[in-house]
């Protein structure tokens, strides 16, 4: 790659190492704001003007764009948080093997984060000036759904033409073009506490009538469709000997396109609209959280757009679809053409072997940036 970036790879390791070594999970908010002065410092080397939407909880968010801005036609989204608790960098700070870097958060996404600022430092060395428009919001949340950046998101979104989300590629490389939508629902079942060996027939079991519960939920599962209703966690009883009174499940659901969403909320409420212990309680509660990121015309219009760009420099971009969930939910729930997975290429994350593959990273740069001049001219 004869671009100049390839010399940039060791100071981008440097870079990537600083933030890695920062505890950075949504919970900790110092080191998220940590992470964000540090960014914004860099930003505003560049000429770029940074808002900070202050957070009392969480961390503060960043929207950044150029000086000379002027009606962006792009959004680049990336988030500052990961999934591990204070004390992770502790016990496994950034580290190099062969061509691979791990860390806590080392790939999801604080090689994106790196690979961003690169890309506009690229651009501007070259005299490209698709840099002015993109705006670029980095919150503080995605890994626990973005609740306080999820407006801030679609809000900023709205007039945009094309929405760029750096979460890190596929393993294989592909960028992703659709992802399921997703929610959280709680159940909870009230029942009667008895004593189980005195007086058994006076209770009314909570656990019992959520088990029922339970193997209903997961027979609305349609993985040909894309639909799963998974019950990952329950609670309840007060001791084994007792008759349950309470009993509490955690039901996770994801759908493959929004339409879903009304049936399969109308078949959950009429699981829980009856009970098969009598004199049990029942009450659901919950939201879908992140709509689907569907793959519209607008969606491979864009890919074949970046896909251009990577035939141009050397790398075959190919797309898949996830289960998982990101902020790209948000941008296409608006009607923009998004597409997700523009970091570099790594994998296992959320796990103590997360990693990046250390030759990606300056050939994403490259190819993020060269894509936003492209959609720029």
């Amino acid at each position: 790659m004869s671009c100049g970036l390839d010399e940039k790879q060791e100071e981008m390791l440097q870079f990537i190492e600083q933030l890695v070594n920062i505890d950075s999970g949504s919970y900790v908010k110092d080191g998220i704001d940590t992470i964000g002065l540090i960014l914004k410092e860099h930003y505003e080397k560049l000429g770029f003007l940074v808002e900070t939407i202050p957070q009392e909880k969480n961390g503060n968010h960043l929207v950044i764009q150029h000086q000379d801005a002027v009606d962006p036609k792009i959004i680049i989204v990336a988030h500052m948080d990961t999934v591990f608790p204070k004390g992770t960098v502790e016990k496994r700070p950034f580290r190099i093997e062969g061509d691979r870097a791990y860390g806590p958060g080392v790939v999801d996404m604080k090689s994106s984060l790196v690979e961003l600022l690169y890309a506009i430092k690229y651009m501007k060395e070259e005299s490209f000036e698709g840099y002015k428009n993109v705006q670029i919001i980095l919150n503080s949340d995605e890994e626990i759904g973005s609740p306080t950046s999820r407006s801030l998101i679609m809000e900023k979104a709205q007039g945009k033409e094309f929405a760029l989300i750096m979460e890190p590629a596929r393993k294989d490389g592909s960028l992703v073009s659709a992802r399921r939508g997703g929610g959280h629902y709680t159940l909870i079942v009230k029942g009667k506490a008895a004593h189980a060996g005195i007086e058994p027939e006076k209770g009314r079991s909570a656990i019992e009538e959520l088990a029922h519960k339970v193997i209903q939920l997961h027979h609305l599962t349609d993985h040909q469709k894309g639909i799963s209703v998974n019950v990952g966690m329950i609670e309840g009883g007060s001791a084994y000997n007792t008759v349950s009174s309470k009993a509490v499940a955690h039901i996770d659901i994801r759908i493959a396109q929004m339409d879903q969403a009304q049936t399969l909320l109308e078949k959950m409420k009429e699981i829980c609209s009856f009970t098969s212990v009598p004199g049990t309680k029942i009450k659901l509660t919950g939201e879908i959280g992140r709509p689907p990121m569907e793959k519209t015309e607008q969606t491979k219009s864009l890919l074949k757009i970046i896909r251009k760009v990577g035939e141009e420099i050397g790398i075959k971009v190919s797309d898949t679809s996830t289960g998982g969930g990101s902020d790209a939910s948000f941008t296409a729930a608006t009607g923009v053409a998004t597409v997700d997975g523009l970091g570099p290429v790594g994998g296992n994350a959320h796990s103590d072997e997360e990693y990046l593959e250390i030759p990606t990273l300056t050939e994403r740069t490259l190819l993020l940036a060269k894509t936003i001049q492209k959609l720029s001219e």
